[in-house]
């Protein structure tokens, strides 16, 4: 620790996990600490509700990658463990068809070898070669992008080079060519191309980076947060808190404060100004400038590249009745995958026929739910609010009746009539709870032809001691990815302390 941080003051302005993870990586570093958060708890978009004795985790759950957490506590001196618990998920995920078909990914390499034999009797050794293909894509990008905070295309050709960069990086294809490329089996395919839905994007215009997922998850595994996901935000909470950090909540920040090219304070809704040496700002890149920095038009336009990615129409559904045959996770399959994604990042409409997202987290934890009942998540994918083709109350509620009727008809007989409670949130919900942009979920969308899959840089383009966290920056979206923005975020505050 360096005593002479002490006397920076850093602001934090929201306490998502990438709030949190910037506080305490630089709490850890001995810098004063303060985190501002407008809601009512930390966490962010992962949040909580308890309601008729079930307990919904509104947010993230999937959490992989569990060292970027474990680094967390142990560059602050402490175990992990000691503040939240982990448990591993098997199979990761179950996936259904329209024909029948259940697939289960489970990273016992026998027992996935026979799911995927169900398919034809090549499709396991073409798999085989797509998880080495998916592991060299994933170790290229652990030594440089994420170990050094790579923020621009510019930045990775300096750090590997032209030629290893277009050769190791698949800058050529896109995610859906990339699976394409080892992979003929469809129902393998669109298993493989919906890891996309990590990012929030389509695999149709992602670049073939984005294959590193699949590798990511049976290597690092699949898990769940002991007693519920929100757990791992009340274990960063408390971690910060002995750090020193100071924590306010329902607090609203309104404006940073600037001095030529440097934020000197933040103020409050309730009139209260912060002084700060430095800014980190949780809020997204884009709102964070309409909102706080007020910036140009010009200043924006330049962001323009840093779309958001799609959004959802989450359903939390308490219902009076155990579905024997879900796992954990679950996907049920689009028939037409491709006009699934069209509708929402092309023409911004609602699918005919979404791929559906379906937690049963019950399946590891019944204490979830009263015994006999069970919690089932829905979250199909739907398009950010777009003001040029806005979507009325009426649309979201159909689309949900349409959700809903294609999960009975794949088998969860009878859903509707077992619902007993019920929370529903529209991307109008979202971005009011979480300012997110236009009521993105995952921040910024991986689109090879736009941003190359880049998020924004985490240091601001307009003052010099702003720098951002979360999943509109660089390295996205996830949880493992925000938590390790917080970290990233503490090397470039270190390396230009450093230069300065």
């Amino acid at each position: 620790m360096n005593e002479h941080n002490k006397n920076t003051r850093i602001v934090v302005i929201g306490a998502g996990l990438g709030g949190l993870s910037a506080a305490i990586s630089l709490a850890t570093e001995g810098f004063s600490v303060e985190i501002v958060e407008k809601n009512d708890k930390v966490g962010g978009k992962l949040n909580i509700m308890e309601k008729d004795g079930f307990t919904f985790d509104l947010g993230p759950s999937i959490l992989t990658m569990p060292h970027i957490f474990d680094a967390l506590f142990t560059r602050a001196g402490k175990n992990r463990e000691d503040y939240v618990s982990f448990e591993k998920v098997e199979p990761h995920w179950r996936n259904f068809f329209e024909d029948g078909a259940v697939i289960d990914l489970t990273p016992d390499k026998e027992a996935m070898r026979k799911e995927l034999n169900k398919l034809g009797p090549h499709v396991a050794d073409q798999f085989e070669r797509f998880m080495a293909y998916s592991k060299k894509l994933c170790t290229e990008t652990e030594a440089g992008y994420f170990a050094k905070g790579l923020d621009t295309f510019w930045e990775l050709i300096r750090c590997y080079g032209p030629i290893r960069s277009l050769l190791s990086f698949d800058v050529f294809r896109s995610m859906d060519q990339g699976v394409r490329r080892f992979i003929s089996d469809p129902k393998l395919v669109d298993i493989l191309n919906y890891f996309i839905k990590y990012v929030g994007s389509s695999p149709y215009d992602s670049p073939a980076l984005m294959n590193l997922m699949p590798y990511i998850q049976f290597e690092y595994g699949l898990w769940y947060v002991h007693g519920g996901m929100y757990g791992l935000a009340q274990g960063m909470e408390r971690l910060a808190e002995e750090l020193g950090v100071n924590i306010r909540l329902n607090t609203e920040v309104t404006e940073i404060r600037q001095d030529g090219n440097r934020a000197t304070a933040i103020c409050l809704a309730d009139g209260q100004v912060l002084p700060a040496d430095i800014v980190v700002s949780n809020m997204e890149v884009i709102p964070a400038m309409q909102k706080l920095l007020h910036s140009t038009e010009s200043e924006l336009k330049k962001m323009q590249r840093f779309e958001p990615t799609c959004s959802g129409l989450v359903l939390h559904l308490g219902v009076d009745r155990i579905y024997p045959q879900l796992a954990h996770h679950n996907f049920f399959y689009s028939e037409h995958p491709r006009h699934h994604f069209d509708a929402i990042f092309q023409s911004h409409t609602l699918s005919d026929d979404p791929t559906i997202y379906l937690v049963a987290p019950c399946k590891s934890d019944p204490k979830q739910a009263p015994p006999g009942c069970e919690i089932i998540k829905v979250l199909p994918h739907i398009p950010h609010l777009d003001p040029n083709k806005p979507l009325s109350p009426e649309d979201y509620l159909a689309f949900r009746e349409r959700v809903l009727i294609k999960l009975e008809r794949m088998g969860l007989t009878d859903l509707r009539k077992h619902i007993v409670t019920e929370e529903y949130w529209t991307p109008h919900d979202i971005q009011a709870r979480y300012y997110s942009n236009q009521g993105s979920i995952y921040g910024v969308v991986a689109d090879r032809f736009k941003n190359l899959g880049f998020k924004a840089p985490q240091r601001s383009s307009q003052l010099s001691n702003l720098y951002f966290v979360g999943g509109s920056i660089n390295p996205g979206g996830g949880m493992p990815m925000v938590t390790l923005s917080g970290q990233l975020v503490r090397d470039k505050i270190l390396a230009d302390r450093a230069g300065d």
